[in-house]
């Protein structure tokens, strides 16, 4: 699981482990890792990871192969945003930043995922990857997120289809406005599509927690392809 060390991620990493799942969690910051495994009811291996990295991310896999022999299921939970910003005014490395750790990571984890899913015996797994309410419809001032969000739709059919051969499942869990340290902004308002300033709903993440819980538990001859889990009354749904 990348992104682990907080927010959905932490959240996500400590329901598993409570649930009897042995957790590797990843992410760049050693010592909030460490935090996280003392935290859990449960077992959660901390591995420090740059998933934009080619080398660090193999080299987890490396080592999840060496010491836990297989892998069943991936969290591809790695996640970067910017402050809105119109798009004549983005620099370009802001957008490499947010598209590199949003899509480009994503694509790594996967594909490592699913080497080590081919090769093991019995060969499988499932591959869950964070798409977002974004992945749906933007908002205002956000391309490099809305269009990285927007391809982790096609990475997730393409990996569906490439993996049925292997017995590998790849879905999408699409969150909007889970209470976390990234999104609760969203309470003291942001900018909405008629150019107002409104503050949005928001849930409890570890309803996301609860909902990745039960898409990892799934029989690999059932998968749940694409699911939205998000708060009730946030403006989705509807014109606005």
């Amino acid at each position: 699981m990348t992104g682990a060390s907080q927010g959905i991620g932490k959240a996500c990493a400590l329901t598993l482990a409570k649930h009897g799942a042995k957790v590797v969690a990843a992410a760049r910051t050693e010592e909030k890792l460490k935090a996280v495994a003392a935290e859990a009811e449960g077992t959660i291996v901390p591995i420090r990871c740059d998933a934009t990295d080619e080398a660090s991310v193999d080299a987890m896999f490396a080592r999840i192969k060496d010491e836990l022999g297989r892998i069943d299921v991936v969290f591809n939970n790695a996640g970067a945003n910017m402050p809105g910003t119109d798009v004549g005014d983005i620099e370009f490395a802001e957008w490499r930043r947010v598209v590199g750790t949003n899509l480009d990571a994503c694509f790594l984890v996967a594909r490592g995922a699913y080497r080590l899913m081919r090769e093991q015996s019995p060969k499988g797994g499932r591959i869950i990857n964070n798409g977002s309410i974004s992945a749906h419809a933007p908002r205002p001032g956000s391309i490099a997120y809305t269009a990285s969000k927007h391809a982790i739709t096609g990475l997730t059919k393409t990996i569906s289809l490439d993996g049925r051969k292997h017995d590998i499942a790849c879905s999408q869990i699409d969150i909007g406005n889970a209470q976390t340290d990234m999104a609760s902004r969203m309470a003291h308002g942001v900018p909405q599509a008629n150019g107002e300033i409104a503050p949005e709903p928001l849930m409890d993440v570890q309803v996301v927690a609860d909902t990745l819980l039960y898409m990892a538990g799934l029989d690999l001859d059932a998968n749940a392809q694409f699911l939205t889990i998000m708060a009730t009354k946030m403006p989705f749904v509807g014109r606005g």
